[in-house]
């Protein structure tokens, strides 16, 4: 199976950066790979000398469901709290 990246990073010439959240089936609800993704992104560009605005978009009909609320049930320790809100 060819699974689809988390969050697609795409530059224009004029140095508009667009970071699409790419779970649409969940309503791009923020999972635990979905923000480590975002985060390597936002690295990518802040390490961009090139790049002058960042546009967060999101595929599918709605922008973020907020965090993954199955995923925090299905690991309810301190561990994952501790690992999510870290970031």
């Amino acid at each position: 199976m060819d699974e689809q990246p988390l969050v697609l990073h795409a530059r224009d010439a004029r140095g508009v950066v667009t970071l699409t959240l790419n779970r649409p089936q969940a309503f791009n609800a923020l999972s635990e790979g979905m923000l480590d993704a975002l985060q390597r992104a936002l690295d990518r560009v802040a390490a961009d000398d090139t790049a002058r605005v960042v546009v967060i978009a999101a595929a599918g009909r709605a922008f973020c469901a907020g965090h993954d609320l199955k995923e925090m049930r299905a690991e309810p320790s301190l561990g994952y709290y501790e690992r999510l809100f870290a970031q």
